[in-house]
């Protein structure tokens, strides 16, 4: 058996639906998609041919206690396509950020948090330009 074909979704614990479904949509301007109607609370949204699914629970064990701007933790990661506009973007919609630029990844990295602190980061290739 081959389990190694793509990932197909990513599921991150929320505590607040709206506020997520804020953010998601309005800040990382992720499209929602259809979801089986579970009986929890939660949304999908489409990220090329992959998923992202946020489940609403408040009790979740995933659910980081400090919400520190740190690259060591486990994340979600996007890739971007213009530096430059991601950091005006957040800035226009007052989102706590770090940026990691030049480093070993080779990958210039912004990392954020969602709402309910789970740990972001939007990426782009160092030999991007980063002017726009």
């Amino acid at each position: 058996m081959i389990w190694n074909e793509a990932i197909q979704h990513v599921s991150l614990s929320v505590t607040n639906l709206q506020a997520a479904k804020h953010f998601y949509e309005n800040v990382l301007c992720l499209t929602e998609i259809d979801r089986p109607p579970f009986d929890s609370e939660g949304v999908w949204y489409g990220i090329g041919n992959q998923q992202l699914h946020l489940l609403v629970d408040e009790n979740s064990q995933t659910l980081r206690k400090q919400h520190n701007l740190v690259s060591t933790e486990g994340h979600l990661a996007l890739r971007m396509a213009d530096y430059k506009a991601a950091v005006e973007w957040l800035t226009k919609h007052h989102i706590e950020f770090r940026e990691d630029v030049n480093g070993v990844s080779g990958f210039d990295q912004i990392f954020l948090n969602d709402p309910d602190g789970n740990l972001i980061e939007l990426n782009v290739e160092q030999n991007k330009q980063k002017e726009g």
